[in-house]
């Protein structure tokens, strides 16, 4: 099956990304790109953290819900929006909404991140519990989107998304325009897709690789079958629980992403807690990802200079005791 015959949506081109660029720019300040001495001893090379756990929301992907929203029509702006969301999703939905006047309502899973909901509904979000997973709440908001008419904002099979979320990489190259790699948490898959888009116009030499926890493992064995697969969905990382691969972010990785790897959810918590002993970092566990894909691939990884994308931050404390009272 090739890359193409799976999406009927038309991937974002690397000029859809610098039109994202200007779009975001009012809304939403460049993020930091940081390299700490004490994560460079424990990877054995160069790294450096891209830091979207700074933006408004606490994670990336409000970069795409900024371009995507400030270009919805008068019409669709007046149905209102709906999305699901285990919270970084729909927290962007959420405040792109709020910028641009436009009523949003956000499906959640019945155990979401409290912290998460919170916001969605300080920035005015009507948020509905709906499902044990988020997959059974994506189910539930299709069938709302479609008995309501409201406009459906899938959380990777939407082009401006894509897009917006691309800008992220594109100040990382301008930043540090000798990386070799970039390691991206993969859900859903649009970070990634975006860096790849990215990478390939900037410098096609530069690897792009994915990481997803072994729990929830649905979008490593779409991308390494080649063809569109489920799979068991148990991961604590909320933003690498998806129990189904997205057809947009997976043709575009399909024919770009250098590699994927599958990483333990007791390796990602190691990596909450080094971030926060040699980063001073609050991460989320899929903004940790990353960190503990590039420790796995240390050696592989030895003497190039590689960017790790810390996706966000917004961890519960529920999660944040399980991490630091884990041992080695």
């Amino acid at each position: 099956m090739s890359a193409a015959s799976i999406s009927s949506y038309t991937a974002p081109t690397f000029q859809d990304v610098l039109q994202a660029r200007l779009r975001i720019r009012p809304y939403l300040a460049r993020t930091p790109l940081y390299s700490y001495p004490a994560l460079n001893e424990l990877v054995g090379t160069k790294v450096y953290v891209k830091h979207e756990n700074y933006q408004p929301v606490g994670a990336f992907k409000v970069r795409g819900g900024v371009n995507l929203i400030s270009q919805l029509s008068r019409e669709e702006r007046e149905r209102g929006v709906i999305a699901a969301s285990t919270g970084n999703h729909g927290q962007s939905v959420a405040y792109a909404a709020r910028l641009f006047g436009v009523t949003a309502r956000i499906v959640v899973p019945e155990g979401a991140n409290p912290g998460k909901v919170a916001a969605m509904q300080g920035m005015g979000a009507e948020v509905i519990f709906h499902g044990a997973n988020f997959d059974q709440a994506r189910e539930h908001c299709e069938a709302l989107a479609q008995e309501h008419g409201y406009r459906y904002i899938h959380s990777g099979n939407e082009p401006l998304l894509i897009a917006g979320v691309g800008t992220e990489t594109l100040e990382m190259l301008e930043d540090e325009p000798e990386l070799e790699a970039i390691i991206v948490p993969i859900g859903g898959g649009s970070g990634a897709a975006g860096a790849c888009i990215v990478a390939q116009a900037v410098n096609p030499r530069l690897r792009v690789i994915g990481v997803q926890s072994k729990s929830s493992p649905a979008a490593y064995e779409t991308w390494r079958n080649r063809q569109m697969l489920t799979a068991p969905n148990q991961t604590f990382a909320e933003g690498l629980a998806t129990g189904t691969a997205f057809e947009l972010p997976q043709a575009i990785l399909w024919d770009r992403l250098s590699d994927f790897v599958l990483v333990s959810d007791e390796d990602i918590m190691r990596a909450m807690r080094w971030l926060i002993e040699r980063a001073h970092t609050l991460a989320e566990a899929a903004g940790a990802a990353s960190l503990a894909a590039a420790y796995t691939l240390r050696e592989e990884l030895r003497s190039k200079k590689v960017g790790i994308v810390c996706s966000g931050g917004n961890t519960s404390l529920e999660h944040l005791k399980k991490v630091l009272a884990q041992t080695e």
